[in-house]
């Protein structure tokens, strides 16, 4: 939530504990006393404890509020939406409620946020915010506020992508300066995306509009070929042209991982952290002998690596069982 927290396993600081003396009134009081699960949370209304969590934020960015909430723009809270939406992702794999709902809080205040700054700025505000994603939802569900039939997520996704380009065309259209062009279904995928996500949301899009493999084994078929040219590529001086075909091959990667219904990001962070954990039991093992992994030969950090991961396995078949 802010920047002065010190990250451990799943605890976080609370520097709003206790904010300055308010100077201004906002238009709504907030609650400030802690909500107790299963008393005061569960017997109010969700608009009710959203309004309260409105004026909270903003307080604490009202004259008097929290010195460091008051510092922050959209460009500084970049990283912090970013970071909040990661920890959502680590909450979910871990499976814990509780860090769940802790994390999606964290999560909706950082667009509440935005929105307030936006309201200061008189540009726009969290009411439409609201507004804006209520009517996109239910001009993009046709086939459930309206008379379009879909039956099954395929046609639901394709009449999304066809929605959302008509509306773009509509749009551009309003502005007699716009040169009249069909736009794009991958129009909106943001270059500022992590590689791997905008290649996933690129490949996602396309698909929507049928331009997709007929099966898994094209996919694997084209990691052949792209792993051949990368490997022709490695035999000449170019290294730009080797940087394209390694970029290709990673491209090919992530519509594997798209075609198959996975989230290279979320798979690729899963693989991480096995690694991570695998390496960490060599150290310790390492360490139980007074060496360290770089006094090892490459044959005993092997024995080492297969040791960590047969631990690992029987580790996971117990958990299963248990």
């Amino acid at each position: 939530m802010s920047p002065r927290r010190v990250k451990r396993k799943r605890t976080k600081s609370k520097p709003h504990a206790s904010p300055a003396r308010r100077r201004t009134k906002p238009a709504h009081r907030p609650h400030t006393k802690p909500l107790a699960k299963g008393s005061l949370a569960s017997r109010r209304r969700p608009g009710a404890l959203f309004q309260d969590l409105v004026a909270l934020q903003a307080r604490l960015r009202a004259p008097g509020g929290c010195p460091w909430d008051r510092e922050q723009t959209h460009e500084t809270l970049k990283t912090y939406l970013i970071e909040e939406a990661y920890e959502v992702l680590d909450a979910l794999h871990q499976g814990e409620v509780k860090e769940l709902v802790e994390e999606l809080g964290d999560l909706l205040l950082q667009i509440l946020f935005h929105a307030d700054i936006g309201r200061e700025a008189g540009r726009f505000d969290i009411s439409d915010v609201i507004s804006g994603i209520h009517a996109k939802i239910v001009r993009r569900h046709p086939h459930v506020f309206g008379d379009v039939e879909a039956a099954t997520s395929e046609q639901v996704l394709k009449n999304w992508a066809q929605l959302k380009a008509r509306e773009k065309q509509e749009a551009s259209s309003k502005d007699a300066l716009t040169e009249q062009l069909v736009p794009s279904v991958l129009d909106g995928v943001s270059r500022s995306l992590p590689a791997l996500l905008e290649a996933h949301q690129l490949t996602r899009r396309a698909a929507q509009v049928g331009f997709d493999w007929e099966n898994v084994e094209g996919i694997f078929a084209k990691l052949r070929e792209e792993t051949s040219e990368l490997r022709l590529a490695m035999t000449e001086g170019d290294r730009a042209r080797r940087e394209e075909e390694l970029g290709d091959l990673l491209f090919a990667t992530v519509n594997l991982a798209r075609f198959l219904g996975f989230d290279p990001e979320v798979a690729l962070k899963h693989s991480s952290l096995k690694f991570k954990s695998r390496f960490q039991e060599m150290e310790a093992d390492a360490a139980r002998t007074a060496q360290r992994l770089s006094q090892l030969s490459k044959e005993e950090l092997e024995i080492l690596w297969e040791a960590a991961k047969t631990r690992e396995r029987a580790s996971g078949q117990q958990g299963n069982e248990s």
